[in-house]
């Protein structure tokens, strides 16, 4: 995986939640949000070679964080290269419940949208 060099970073799009998203972090973390938020990162594998990971979790070194409408995001720096601009949804219906990820980066994803090619 590539690192981006620490002071290009802030030059990138931020990783954002829509209202939906953030309310289900909200939700799941209840009255004991303390230092938790939806950590996401990026592991190669997967039917398009790179997938997203995510997890409740706090903070990690060299994490970014985002605030997006009102609810922390923790987004892997190094993983920030791939996810930069991405907008984090939540949704609940007959295909199934969970959070989704648009990714401007990708080039091509999976059926399933757990996997993309950078």
């Amino acid at each position: 995986m590539t690192t981006l060099p620490e002071d290009n970073r802030a030059t990138l799009p931020a990783v954002s939640l829509t209202e939906s998203a953030a309310r289900q972090i909200a939700e799941i973390l209840g009255d004991n949000p303390e230092h938790k938020a939806l950590r996401i990162y990026v592991e190669t594998g997967g039917c398009s070679g790179m997938s997203y990971a995510m997890e409740l979790a706090p903070r990690q070194d060299g994490d970014e964080e985002f605030i997006s409408h009102g609810s922390p995001l923790f987004v892997e720096g190094r993983a920030l290269i791939y996810l930069a601009g991405s907008v984090i949804d939540y949704k609940d219906g007959l295909s199934g419940a969970g959070f989704r990820i648009t990714n401007p980066n990708a080039k091509a994803t999976c059926g399933c949208g757990k996997s993309f090619e950078a």
